[in-house]
């Protein structure tokens, strides 16, 4: 068996530790020490269940990318904050000085990205195993035989026991995840949340691959039996993860992907997938890895004595997660990869009941709406109050975006139009009204439209113009009730759907402000307009 010790190891790195270091741990071994160490313990049916504390999901406030020569001009600052070079230095020697200190390390030589061309060499190195085996999980994995000459390009080090300080590492509090991208190392302390790493890696490829004239995703992709491949992006809650997990297709990856000249490729190894309320029936695939050893479920509640789940209750955290290998998903692609995309799905949830079903959009109107990113929320739990709130996030993911928005919009314009691809918004909100007043959209509907224009048979309806959208909506769908192909014929109040739509089309407007100069004429005039 190859050697799982790089010749290039952290000394090598120029980082001293006197810990006792374990190398790229399989599932098993990585298992065993946490439960021995106590960081989480075996549910009934195998995987590994442990709590994060206080962090339940990002910490986005506290995420810096340091500001030098090589990010000054390259960097989106309206959306990224900066940390000095110098805060970092003191950062990173604090960061090695507690690493200098470990007992126990636990390091992961890693790919971040399926497409050999396009992937980047990771190394991260963790005080948790069960940190490090949540990443293993989620990153792809080298061949045995590729680890002994592994030599980093980018470097993780996660320590939750850090505690970072405001005034020395110029910092906002305790907890820091920061990103230094011409020294190549990203150092994340204090938050035992494990999916900072991965975005963190997502963030880098997001960076990288641009200048490559590679298309970076915070999207699902599935492939269908014919390999035409399906790409859809979408916020929480519109449907991506369950539109794309189709038992029909093969699924490449539920999340983070990139579109080169010639595949679609998965960033990850892994998904990782809400756990929170999950049921056989709704989720079968998703919900069987919840009974899989490898698995690792973050702020599961488990009954200590029995160690049966409950999935449905959220007193550890709304936001119950978990990881798994994209191999526990029965009809996942082998290589992680698929063709060029054929169809490219935008989704939304509508809660303000204006949008139609679905529309077919030209490359200028999918640029506007992929750097809008929109959808809408519903009301929060106060009494009384009824009024959806709408989303913009530009690209569908600004958070993990460094580069100005722009960087990505036309290059995914540039590749629609290179290769001909067809473009789709979907509403999955509300039908009949905004929420309060209509209901949710027939996932029958919505799959049934779906499959239609992913199988290439929708093309041949007959379409509308939009009003508002000036988008082409079809106006008769076999085995869809074409009642609610048109929004405004499902509202009894028409005089409030118009009144809601010119409300949803200003929204649009004002929040496209920002992005009018960096665009193409052709896309400020894909622009909705009050009718």
């Amino acid at each position: 068996m190859a050697n799982r010790v790089p010749a290039h190891g952290l000394a090598e790195q120029g980082f001293e530790t006197n810990a006792e270091l374990h190398w790229n741990l399989g599932a098993p071994a990585l298992v065993e020490q946490a439960v021995c160490r106590g960081e989480g313990i075996l549910a009934k049916d195998g995987p590994l269940v442990v709590e994060t504390g206080k962090h339940t999901g990002r910490s986005a406030k506290d995420k810096f990318t340091v500001r030098d020569s090589e990010t000054e001009d390259t960097i989106w600052w309206d959306n990224n904050a900066a940390i000095t070079p110098e805060h970092f230095a003191a950062l990173k020697a604090d960061f090695l000085a507690e690493v200098a200190k470990k007992d126990q390390l636990f390091v992961a030589d890693l790919y971040g990205g399926s497409q050999p061309e396009h992937r980047v060499r990771v190394r991260v190195i963790n005080e948790l195993a069960w940190h490090n085996q949540f990443i293993r999980t989620m990153l792809v994995r080298p061949d045995a035989s590729e680890l002994e000459g592994f030599v980093p390009e980018f470097t993780i080090i996660d320590l939750p026991s850090f505690r970072a300080d405001p005034a020395r590492h110029g910092c906002r509090s305790e907890t820091v995840i920061a990103v230094n991208l011409t020294e190549k190392m990203i150092l994340i302390g204090g938050t035992r949340y494990a999916g900072e790493m991965k975005k963190s890696v997502f963030g880098v490829l997001n960076y990288l691959l641009p200048v490559k004239g590679v298309m970076p995703m915070h999207c699902s992709a599935n492939i269908s039996p014919d390999g035409d491949t399906a790409v859809f992006f979408g916020l929480s809650g519109t449907g991506k993860t369950t539109l794309s997990a189709d038992p029909s297709r093969t699924l490449i990856g539920d999340d983070e992907h990139g579109w080169s000249d010639t595949a679609v490729f998965n960033f990850e190894g892994g998904c990782y997938a809400k756990m929170i309320r999950l049921s056989a029936e709704a989720e079968p695939e998703i919900y069987a890895t919840t009974k899989r050893f490898g698995t690792v479920l973050e702020n599961v509640v488990i009954d200590p004595v029995t160690r049966e789940l409950d999935l449905d209750d959220n007193r550890l955290a709304e936001n119950s997660r978990g990881a798994y290998p994209i191999d526990f998903i029965p009809n996942a692609s082998e290589h992680n990869m698929g063709p060029v995309p054929k169809n490219i799905v935008m989704l939304t949830a509508d809660a303000f009941g204006v949008l139609p079903p679905i529309a077919k959009l030209t490359p200028d109107q999918a640029m506007y709406h992929f750097l809008s990113g929109y959808t809408a929320k519903v009301a929060g739990t106060e009494i009384g109050v009824t009024e959806p709130e709408a989303t913009f996030s530009t690209c569908f993911g600004a958070p993990f975006m460094p580069r100005h928005p722009s960087v990505y919009g036309n290059l995914l314009k540039e590749r629609i139009a290179k290769g001909n691809v067809d473009c789709w918004l979907v509403n999955t909100g509300w039908t009949g009204g905004k929420y309060g007043v209509g209901k949710r959209m027939p996932i029958k509907a919505t799959r049934a439209l779906l499959n239609a224009a992913l199988d290439g048979s929708l093309k041949n309806a007959e379409f509308r113009t939009d009003e508002n959208f000036g988008f082409e909506v079809p106006v008769s769908v076999p085995g869809v009730d074409s009642a609610i192909l048109d929004p405004r014929e499902t509202w009894a109040d028409k005089a409030d759907y118009d009144a809601t739509a010119a409300k949803l089309v200003k929204l649009f407007i004002d929040n496209f402000a920002k992005f009018e100069a960096h665009v193409d004429q052709s896309v400020r005039e894909a622009a909705p307009h009050a009718a």
